[in-house]
């Protein structure tokens, strides 16, 4: 089963990365750490945090919540430390809206030409949407820069 996760305030990016990459990754910008802890024990996310008090928590001790103490500031560094740790393959990309973490929906490319610019009409025909904020997603020359960031995942 993939792991889901939640991040805390210190690692919004690397939330939105794993979203990205097809993966749970819920986020609140603003969140006590008692409230963060609550809730990745209740729906069983494993927490990753820059927090090193964040995980002196007898909770994540004992193991109840699992946590990764993310050390690295670059977003790509933090993505190759939770996909080592956890085993983590990179398959599932561009499932997710990064935005608000909702699944995402295929779409025929006449239900969305209107809401795309003119050049990724004429270049791109695979589609998908979130039902939530109605983002639309393409594999375009953005998907293709961050393959290359992650190569070597």
């Amino acid at each position: 089963m993939k792991p889901r996760f939640l991040a805390d305030c210190n690692v919004g990016r690397l939330a939105r990365w794993l979203r990205a990459l097809g993966y749970d990754a819920s986020y609140h910008p603003r969140i006590d750490d008692a409230e963060l802890v609550r809730e990745a024990a209740a729906e069983s996310r494993v927490l990753l945090t820059r927090d090193r008090d964040l995980t002196k928590r007898r909770v994540i001790q004992t193991g109840v919540v699992r946590a990764i103490l993310i050390r690295d500031d670059e977003v790509t560094a933090q993505l190759r430390q939770v996909f080592k740790e956890l085993g983590l393959e990179l398959k599932e990309a561009l499932t997710r809206c990064i935005e608000c973490n909702s699944e995402l929906q295929a779409r025929v490319a006449s239900t969305v030409a209107e809401r795309v610019p003119p050049y990724v009409r004429k270049t791109q025909s695979r589609y998908s949407e979130c039902p939530e904020c109605g983002r639309i997603y393409w594999a375009g020359t953005h998907w293709q820069r961050m393959r290359e960031v992650l190569t070597g995942l």
